[in-house]
């Protein structure tokens, strides 16, 4: 081929590459990734009871810190505040003074319907919506926990702190002195008579302690083993004058005027009993269940736990109690927000199992039961499970509309009849009339 054809070739060729290319689809830039938005920090205040004998405070921290390292922009303070009733008390005399609730507090679960009242409380339905395992979620809490968080068709708490009465015993003073746990009023008192010591006219061993300042719970045992609660279905109804809720007052007032087994009249010893039945200055104590961990770090002894024995013999009886978790209505969303992440957390079962082995609170979820640290702690500590069963034998908790003023009632005139002010039936009429005055607007 000669110069002259050469270029001609070169040429065509040049304008068929240049053509080629001026038709190829121009390459779209590829867009830098966007990093996705920093969620913005959020602190929220977690009213927290600590109302057993128990290293609560420790825990809910440990669980705090653990939920900041798995949600960076999260900061969970929890606030103690004595018992139930005080966080109630601190919210509300927060509210009512024009300030900000807590997002995120753990409330009596029978507190349900004053707070629904007292609109410091949202329903947390829309949480759980979201959730794509909501009916496996909610189904696997232990049904006797969550009757109380239902209210209008809505779920208004989660269960967390949950315990049951318990009859602790010392199970080495039973031995020693021949006697098997009791399962009726009359062994019970019989038995407490009979392990109660006395050293001249001082009583270094009392049978039995049995918490009454705060009287309801420990009592509603008392009435269930006899046959009859003192709250039923209804809430705007009670049975205080009920012929068997008298009869289990005056058994009260049995136990140390007829048995000489407790100290006479009302006890204010909630905080101090597991302690002076762990250092044996007492047979038996009632209590709750969420102080069985401290009672077996300390007790040099094997430890009992069974269920309140009936007036009948072989029955038995008890009822739930503790506390949910509540969202308050006044924090703002995103508080409300961050309160239902740490819900979840904390309801976790492995959680759930963490806080039952450490505190002695019964494990909410049946999933918590099947977690390897669940299964080893009830080899070791078989009374957990005892516990738990005895929820068979669970009545309902006190929890009526206007509970704070109905309950109040009930103490006034319980109390009265403890201390020798009036007679059990005398003390229930007037409980009763006054109660059904409380509760009228609300039927």
């Amino acid at each position: 081929m000669d110069s002259r054809r050469l270029f001609v070739f070169a040429t065509v060729l040049l304008v068929i590459v240049l053509v080629a290319a001026g038709c190829a689809p121009k390459a779209t830039p590829t867009p830098t990734p966007k990093s996705a938005p920093t969620p913005k920090p959020v602190t929220i205040e977690v009213y927290y009871p600590v109302a057993v004998d128990a290293p609560i405070a420790k825990i809910l921290q440990g669980y705090a810190d653990k939920f900041h390292e798995q949600h960076p922009n999260i900061t969970v303070k929890p606030v103690f505040s004595g018992g139930y009733g005080d966080v109630k008390t601190t919210i509300q005399t927060t509210v009512q003074g024009g300030g900000k609730p807590p997002a995120l507090a753990v409330m009596l679960a029978v507190d349900l319907y004053d707070l629904i009242n007292a609109d410091l409380i949202t329903p947390l339905d829309g949480y759980l919506n979201a959730m794509p395992d909501k009916d496996a979620y909610i189904n696997d809490f232990i049904p006797a926990f969550m009757e109380n968080s239902y209210y209008d068709d809505k779920v208004w708490s989660i269960p967390f702190q949950r315990s049951v009465v318990t009859l602790y015993y010392n199970k080495d003073l039973f031995k020693q002195a021949g006697l098997e746990p009791p399962n009726s009023w009359e062994s019970w008192g019989k038995a407490a008579g009979k392990l109660t010591k006395s050293e001249g006219d001082k009583v270094v061993r009392w049978g039995l302690l049995y918490p009454s300042g705060w009287p309801y719970w420990l009592f509603q045992p008392l009435a269930i083993g006899n046959g009859r609660n003192i709250v039923g279905d209804d809430p705007t109804t009670v049975y205080f004058d009920d012929p068997r809720v008298v009869e289990a007052a005056q058994f009260y007032i049995d136990l140390s005027k007829k048995y000489k087994a407790m100290p006479e009249g009302v006890q204010s010893n909630w905080g101090q009993a597991p302690g002076e039945f762990a250092k044996g200055s007492a047979a038996m104590i009632m209590h709750s269940s969420g102080s069985l961990a401290g009672i077996l770090k300390q007790a040099k002894f094997e430890v009992g736990v069974m269920a309140v024995p009936g007036k009948k013999p072989g029955t038995f009886a008890t009822v739930p109690g503790g506390g949910n978790l509540y969202i308050l209505k006044g924090a703002p969303k995103e508080q409300q927000d961050a309160a239902w992440e740490f819900i979840e957390f904390l309801t976790q079962p492995e959680y759930v199992a963490d806080f039952s082995i450490n505190t002695g609170y019964i494990a909410t979820r049946n999933a918590a039961y099947d977690t390897p640290a669940m299964k080893e702690h009830l080899k070791k500590v078989p009374q957990a499970a005892q516990i738990r069963d005895n929820l068979q034998y669970a009545g309902k908790e006190f929890s009526v509309q206007n509970l704070g003023e109905v309950r109040n009632i009930f103490h006034k005139y319980l109390q009265s009849a403890y201390n020798g002010e009036m007679s059990p039936a005398e003390a229930m009429k007037k409980a009763q009339e006054e109660a059904d005055k409380a509760l009228a607007p609300f039927k």
